[in-house]
């Protein structure tokens, strides 16, 4: 009897065999397609020189398990097999052809054959591997695939228990022939019983390397890239670590030696500074990782001295060669992958790593995926449990990455990873390919670059609620203030206009020039100074200045300020606004080392202003910045700023389209309202000409000019109709999705009278006014007279999802340099053009979350009548920034379509779990499921901008037929997110309207099955696939009913992984079946234990109830975060009955402590003991 030692490792040899070679029947690696027939000669004769004298093995099909197993020790005469039996020989592949042996995967490698040579069955196929060109290790895995006997099921002929597989489905059977020699390493993996040798990455690195290249493998790709950029590829194994270890301190200790002549001449000093790096590393905790790598920063670039000097005298010291050619080239780059921590066993592997000097200063996760929606968000997902779970491998960090081998992406630590951005260069700004992706990585991942990168271009800032977060720059604030420093070092030209589009970010970009030009040796100590165009408003710019610690940082108020700054020579960063130079008649200092950079710079251009500050500072850099395009009828400002050398005016430019392909911005839309609601303006220049009949064209120019306009936007009744509109379009198409919203309207006055209208229409709390109260003599607008610090408290207020204030009225104010990325729809009713209207409306084009998917223009006016009018600019791009929503609703029709192409033929009225297995049947592969979603979720989009548009109402239908198959077939984990993302509020409610997904529950005898019976009812079904189908439908949807409960959230990637493994054909359709049962019965049990929401309900108005009454002006209890933080953890550590058990009242006690006490800092017993009866109660 001769033991295969495959069919026990058949699913290990599965996932190595697609990991190698790809799902039979796909060419991922581009060996090319041919047939089964080629590869091997299938049913081979016998030879006739056989001796007839002697015995050869007998293999009848008992004799061939579905377990691997082969018994070839029986032994027959060959006088008595010559005829009527299946000849094959040593190594020759054994198929069970007919029912039911071949769907229980009866087959195997016939070897150990006595003298060679063997007969058995005619029940069976026999392949014959082709010497160089197939092993029968390959053959036998590719006939042992589910979805290999799954098909040949359908093509079976015969009837009743009398069906076999053709000769024909062998012979034409299409797969991807990989080259002999990985066939035979792959071989060698299936016999070896220490299969660790034989991982895949060591497979890739053995005998066929050539094989594995940067077309074909993304990790081999981005390893070749790397190293052609000049890191040393160094395997994790062989780099001298132990597994707990973050930095590689042996390195770290060569480059101390290395890079220091005081350490060098006493090597042990190194120890101490590895010492003090340790100890940060292990000190860390996933709260304060931002924290932590803040200060790893510090201490190799600030914070650096030793008492390594003479007389113990304290030096700094390096810990990287930094700046110069010369000192880049002291450095030890190195890339390595598979990297492992904290332990070999159950550790964490990191795909790619990036060392310097020892450090690990970039982590990438890259995914290949097995379903096409798996994408780089999902490796970045990843980066960010990673970050939670262990933390220590990011103290050192600089920047991740992520990538499928379409796009690349990258971002810093505690980074959402929505705001992760991409990498493009100058002349390539595409993406989609592996090409591109390798363009993204060779210009990013130079040495120097990410060197100059973390030195210069990491900022560790402070937000309104004093939580630390890390921000790195996107490529083009990279390209942009470079260029500054290098145009400041070489000394010509002294100016230069940067174009970036609004909201992508020009604020940084001053922030990293200003940080990198004072840090520079050979600019001899320079003055930076930043010029804003605004004085009544803490900016986005003096934001970012102030947020970011910034050392030598002053902000100059006055122009007695400004002068002394200048004529005493002060070498600092200086913030002040463009108006200070309004009184300037001389000179106050003739230094070349001065840097200006001004925003907005066109702005400049207001009462001279831009020759004032070049007749106070002549030998000064000044470089202008702009949210707008400059027209080149501004000589003014081109003059200023613009250099002959930049020929397209522009020393650097990120347009439009640029910030919404990389989504630093959104797309603009506006929305025409009723025409009764716009400015009648013939109406009003009749009234006007019969008004003033008898003035001169003079009184009647200067009368126009003061009554003209008032006379339309103070008329009462237009402010009720229009006030009307407004309260109407907030509540049914902005609200909902919770977003804000701002109202422009034409003066001061009429922020008093639309007030007052939509205080009658949506309620006080609702609205509120910002506006310059300066020359109010009567005390008018006195009510909304703040301080700057209360007007930054008020919007902060508005910038909060919960807080009831929903609209700003505005009218001069918060047009620029205001940032409320919650606020989506801007209500235009008041007259502008060009830059001052960009400017505005550019306001709601911010990104926030993802149903936010484009800022809204609500135009009372008609100014975008004619876009191109009001907003004549040069540039012809800008005649694209903003696109009538009617254009969105005429796309819809198509859309819709595009959907319901996937389900030709399906009968959409047929309600419940039917209806949705008719539906599933159309999109049977997670290819099918993901091209769907993806069209699905245009759709989607689209349906939440528009509702709750009347035109939508013919569409409902199919509109909510469509959402209960894309909820039904979406993953139960959050993969794949950005096709299967969460569906809008306004989607969501119409799901809720009439729709349970998937709600079977009629056979729940079946869940109740103990383990034994599982197989007895399986056998009983009659169509498995239709019962399979509902069994799956039903778990989705008790998954989906419990999506925030561990529980469930941890059956949810059980059933993904059981998919996928059914889906690559690594389990038969009768085994998933099984196992579904398995889960959906422990889906079952999760249920009977989950505490109903009612009463959860009841748990959290008692507990807010209580904490409410803890609130005075010594306690800023944030009642809310506290009690989410009680109702998550007492959920997770609870359990069905804990109240009866010790342990029990031990572990929820412990987690409540843990945020009342430690957390919340509430040391009250009486409070504590308060919340858990009422926990008791409850939970």
């Amino acid at each position: 009897m001769s033991r295969i030692p495959v069919r026990s490792l058949l699913v290990d040899c599965n996932s190595q065999f697609i990991d190698c070679f790809g799902i039979p029947g796909s060419d991922v690696f581009g060996w090319g397609l041919t047939t089964l027939g080629e590869c091997c000669e299938l049913n081979p004769r016998r030879p006739k020189n056989m001796n007839s004298d002697i015995e050869y093995s007998f293999v009848a099909m008992p004799s061939v398990g579905n377990d691997g197993i082969v018994d070839s020790s029986i032994t027959r005469p060959y006088s008595e097999v010559c005829k009527g039996f299946t000849y094959f020989a040593e190594n020759d592949v054994l198929f069970a052809k007919i029912t039911p042996c071949m769907e229980n995967g009866k087959g195997g490698i016939a070897v150990d054959l006595v003298n060679g040579a063997g007969f058995g069955s005619t029940e069976f196929h026999v392949l014959r591997p082709i010497e160089g060109v197939s092993d029968p290790y390959w053959l036998y895995i590719i006939t042992m695939f589910p979805k290999f006997r799954i098909d040949a099921e359908k093509v079976m002929t015969g009837s009743g228990g009398q069906r076999r597989v053709p000769i024909s489905y062998l012979n034409e059977y299409v797969i991807s022939l990989p080259p002999i020699d990985l066939q035979k390493q792959f071989a060698a993996f299936v016999r070896q019983t220490d299969k660790s040798k034989y991982t895949l990455s060591n497979l890739i690195r053995m005998e066929v390397p050539h094989m594995f290249n940067e077309d074909n493998t993304i990790e081999q790709m981005v390893l070749a890239t790397l190293q052609e950029n000049g890191w040393k590829y160094i395997e994790a194994e062989k780099l001298p670590r132990h597994y707990s270890d973050v930095m590689v301190e042996p390195m770290v200790r060569d480059a101390l030696i290395r890079l220091n002549p005081e350490i060098a001449e006493d090597p042990s000093r190194a120890d101490a500074v590895i010492y003090k790096l340790r100890t940060l590393i292990l000190s860390v905790q996933p709260h304060n990782l931002v924290t932590q790598n803040e200060i790893f920063k510090k201490l190799i670039f600030e914070e650096n001295s030793y008492p390594f000097g003479k007389d113990g005298r304290m030096i700094p010291i390096r810990f990287f060669g930094t700046m110069t050619k010369e000192n880049l080239a002291l450095n030890e780059y190195v890339v390595t992958n598979q990297w492992v921590y904290p332990i070999q066993e159950g550790g964490h592997r990191f795909d790619i790593v990036l060392l310097i000097n020892g450090f690990p200063i970039a982590i990438g996760e890259l995914k290949t995926p097995v379903r096409s929606s798996v994408t780089w968000l999902d490796g970045a997902s990843d980066i960010a449990n990673y970050e939670k779970s262990v933390a220590p491998m990011f103290v050192t960090n600089v920047f991740n990455f992520a990538t499928e081998g379409k796009m690349f992406r990258y971002g810093s630590v505690g980074m959402p990873v929505n705001m992760w951005g991409p990498w493009h260069t100058p002349d390539h700004k595409v993406e989609g390919t592996l090409a591109d992706v390798k363009i993204s990585i060779a210009d990013m991942m130079q040495p120097w670059k990410i060197v100059d990168i973390f030195q210069f271009f990491t900022l560790f800032a402070t937000d309104k609620k004093y939580r630390k977060y890390k921000i790195i720059c996107r490529y083009q604030q990279y390209e942009g203030a470079n260029l500054i420093v290098e145009r400041v070092k070489a000394g010509y030209p002294k100016k230069g206009l940067i174009w970036h589009f609004q909201g992508s970010g020009k604020s940084l970009l001053m922030v990293f020039a200003a940080q990198k030009l004072r840090m520079i040796p050979e600019l001899k100590n320079p003055t930076v100074v930043i010029i804003d165009d605004r004085i009544d408003l803490e900016t986005q710019i003096t934001a970012t200045f102030n947020a970011s610690d910034i050392p030598n940082l002053v902000d100059i108020a006055t122009k007695d300020e400004l002068i002394k700054f200048f004529q005493q020579d002060t070498r600092k960063i200086a913030i002040t606004t463009i108006f200070r130079f309004g009184d300037v008649e001389e000179q106050l200092n003739d230094r070349d080392n001065i840097v200006i950079m001004v925003d907005e710079a066109h702005r400049t251009q207001e009462g001279n202003l831009g020759e004032k500050m070049r007749l106070a500072l002549p030998n000064a850099f000044f470089f202008g910045l702009t949210g707008t395009p400059i027209n080149r009828l501004d000589k003014n400002t081109f003059k200023t700023f613009g250099a002959i050398e930049d020929k397209s005016g522009y020393m650097s430019k990120y347009s439009f389209s640029d910030s919404i392909r990389d989504h630093a911005t959104l797309p603009l839309h506006f929305e025409p309202v009723p025409v009764d609601l716009h400015v009648d303006r013939e109406k009003l220049d009749a009234e006007f000409d019969a008004l003033t009949d008898s003035m001169s064209e003079e009184q009647k120019t200067e009368l126009s000019k003061r009554v003209n306009m008032k006379a339309i936007m103070y008329d009462a009744d237009r402010i009720r109709k229009v006030c009307e509109h407004i309260a109407k379009h907030y509540r049914e198409k902005v609200e909902p999705n919770g977003y804000k919203a701002q109202l422009v309207v034409f003066d001061r006055e009429c922020c008093l009278l639309y007030k007052a209208e939509l205080d009658r229409l949506l309620g006080e709390d609702a609205t509120t006014i910002v506006m310059d109260t300066n020359n109010d003599k009567s005390d008018r607008y006195k009510a909304y007279r703040r301080s700057r610090d209360e007007e930054a408290k008020l919007l902060d207020f508005f910038r909060e999802p919960t807080s009831p204030l929903k609209i700003v009225i505005v009218t001069a104010k918060l047009l620029t340099g205001f940032d409320a990325p919650i606020l989506q729809v801007m209500y235009l009713d008041k007259p502008m053009k060009d830059h001052n209207l960009l400017q505005a409306i550019c306001r709601t084009n911010r990104t926030y979350d993802e149903g936010k998917t484009h800022g809204l223009i609500v135009d009372y006016i008609g100014i975008f009548d004619n876009v191109a009018k009001a907003l004549e600019f040069d540039e012809a791009g800008m005649k694209k920034v903003i696109t009538n929503i009617e254009e969105v609703k005429n796309k819809f029709p198509e859309l819709m379509a595009k959907c319901l192409e996937y389900f030709i033929g399906v009968d959409r009225t047929i309600d419940g779990w039917e209806g949705l297995m008719a539906a599933q049947e159309c999109i049977p592969t997670n290819e099918d499921k993901d091209s769907f979603g993806a069209d699905y979720r245009v759709l989607n989009r689209v349906w939440n901008s528009l509702s709750p548009d009347p035109f939508l109402a013919s569409y409902k239908f199919d509109y909510q037929w469509l959402t209960r198959v894309y909820e039904s077939v979406k993953p139960t984990t959050d993969i794949g997110g950005l096709i299967w993302a969460s569906l809008g509020a306004k989607t969501m409610e119409l799901v809720h309207e009439n729709l349970i997904v998937g709600d079977v529950h009629e056979d729940e005898e079946i869940l109740e099955l103990d383990a034994e019976l599982i197989d007895e009812y399986i056998e009983k079904q009659k169509d498995l696939k239709k019962t399979t189908m509902k069994v799956e439908i039903d778990l989705v949807a008790r998954i989906q009913a419990h999506s925030k409960d561990p529980r469930f959230i941890k059956l949810g990637e059980k059933l993904e992984e059981l998919r996928d493994r059914h889906e690559r054909g690594l389990i038969a359709s009768v085994e998933f079946l099984r196992r579904l049962l398995v889960l959906a019965r422990e889906a079952r049990q999760a249920e009977k234990e989950v505490v109903p929401e009612q009463e959860i309900d009841k748990g959290r108005a008692a507990l807010t109830e209580l904490f409410n009454g803890l609130k005075n002006d010594k306690t800023p209890i944030i009642v809310e975060r506290i009690i989410t933080d009680i109702d998550s953890i007492v959920k997770i550590v609870r359990f069905d009955g804990w109240q009866n058990t010790t342990a029990g009242q031990k572990e929820v006690k412990k987690a409540l402590r843990s945020v009342i006490w430690n957390k919340y800092k509430i040391h009250d017993n009486d409070v504590f003991n308060k919340a858990y009866s009422y926990i008791e109660e409850y939970y």
